[in-house]
């Protein structure tokens, strides 16, 4: 079966998007800075072993933006919190391994998506754990066996949302892999 990471886009519109780092350093410079991060993190995620798919948002303009390489396959996220549309997409992108990940991770790279993968081997799913409580990655072995609460009443942008996370996956036998950290603030843009 063939393997997936979806990455997870917002049109990087000023006001829109990163909108925690722009009240630190300007709504224009967030929204420069997240266009030239994902665009770097697609460039550095590609890979023969897996395919790319970017999941868009706002729906009518990510599919049809010129911001994001034409190659990828684009999808829209939907309405819906976080959780909604992440198990919409890694569902609709299954019944073969899938990742989901951020685009605001400095540091992710092949290496990373590749240890998830290995990861799905012997486990039902994984994360890859930022220092905040959150999660740069998840990833199901069999998406459409996902659990029915999958990431129901998860606690989003709160040190809560990996513990609330991995609460929804039942018995599910989990891995985890590197920490990361993403892009929140102006003190995490500094640490990147």
């Amino acid at each position: 079966m063939r393997r997936t990471v979806i990455a997870m886009l917002k049109e990087p519109r000023p006001g829109r998007v990163k909108t925690r780092l722009g009240r630190e350093i300007g709504m224009r410079p967030a929204a420069w800075w997240f266009r030239m991060q994902a665009l770097s993190l697609l460039r550095r995620i590609r890979d023969p072993r897996w395919d790319v798919v970017l999941a868009v948002s706002p729906d009518r303009a990510g599919l049809h933006s010129r911001v994001w390489p034409g190659d990828l396959r684009r999808i829209a996220q939907g309405n819906g919190d976080l959780g909604a549309r992440m198990a919409r997409a890694m569902y609709r992108l299954a019944p073969g391994p899938v990742c989901v990940v951020g685009a605001d991770i400095p540091a992710l790279g092949k290496v990373q998506i590749a240890a998830a993968f290995r990861a799905l081997g012997d486990h039902d799913a994984v994360f890859g754990p930022a220092p905040d409580g959150g999660f740069w990655l998840v990833g199901l072995k069999h998406p459409r066996h996902a659990p029915r609460g999958l990431f129901k009443g998860v606690r989003w942008s709160s040190e809560h949302a990996l513990a609330d996370s991995l609460a929804t996956l039942g018995n599910l036998r989990v891995a985890q892999i590197q920490s990361l950290r993403d892009v929140d603030t102006a003190a995490d843009l500094r640490r990147s």
